[in-house]
């Protein structure tokens, strides 16, 4: 055992001798990284940094404005439902149902990305326009989506949380007013399609329960009956055609 642990030593020796005998040439080779804050005399420095700041911060915040401001809520709950519905538990996974939710919410929100692009992002990155003034353009077609699925009643709701004044038109409605009410009116409407969803899988469980009843066969899981008939069902009706058709139209 001593003898081990000796040629242990002399082996780790040895290698801390070659790191050591490292030429200068080659450490010198390597790159470093130096972060720190200086004074600085020109102010266009200073509104640089403030400028990359924020952009980094939109980025991180671009997943939740994904999800609050798109079509994206409403479709990936509504294909939760479909699957708790259907009783298939992790079919389709849950990288497929992200990524159809995605392409969806591209797919409809395609015309409003589309207005961004030409009235706020191509003037700016042409310097035809300031910085504001393509916050302000690019946020109007997001509005204008998000009004059009918000009740009444959900804006009038946080209108009054917020104590603001009764606006005249809906451009006086603040963003920040807009989007919980989008988001509430958006979980609502996708209760109510995932309830639609649910009857004709229920009624399928319902029957084959009381068809095993009936024949005594009560220690039988009824789910392990009911999933094909519910997956015949749905291929029988082109159940996916009809729920992405539903959900596009849902859009208006």
């Amino acid at each position: 055992m001593n003898m081990k642990i000796k040629t242990l030593l002399a082996c780790t020796a040895l290698v801390g001798l070659l790191l050591c005998g490292t030429p200068a040439a080659e450490a010198a080779g390597l790159p470093t990284i130096n972060i720190g804050m200086q004074e600085s005399g020109q102010p266009d420095q200073v509104a640089t940094g403030i400028k990359i700041l924020l952009i980094l911060t939109v980025l991180s915040l671009a997943p939740a404005l994904l999800i609050m401001m798109t079509a994206f809520a409403r479709i990936v709950i509504v294909l939760s439902f479909l699957r708790q519905a259907m009783g298939t538990q992790q079919v389709p996974p849950n990288q497929m149902m992200i990524g159809l939710a995605l392409f969806l919410t591209f797919f409809i929100m395609a015309p409003a990305f589309k207005q961004i692009n030409e009235n706020a992002f191509q003037p700016y990155s042409e310097n035809k326009i300031g910085q504001e003034e393509a916050l302000t353009r690019a946020m109007k077609p997001l509005r204008a989506f998000m009004l059009r699925q918000t009740r009444e009643k959900d804006l009038g709701l946080f209108i009054s949380l917020a104590k603001e004044k009764k606006p005249r038109t809906v451009e006086d409605i603040p963003t920040y007013v807009v989007v919980p009410s989008f988001v509430i009116s958006e979980l609502r409407t996708a209760f109510q399609i995932g309830f639609m969803i649910y009857i004709p899988f229920l009624v399928v469980d319902m029957v084959i329960a009381s068809v095993l009843m009936s024949m005594g066969m009560m220690m039988l899981p009824p789910v392990m009956i009911s999933l094909p008939f519910k997956l015949m069902l749905f291929v029988l009706v082109d159940g996916w055609y009809l729920i992405v058709g539903s959900l596009v139209k849902s859009f208006g």
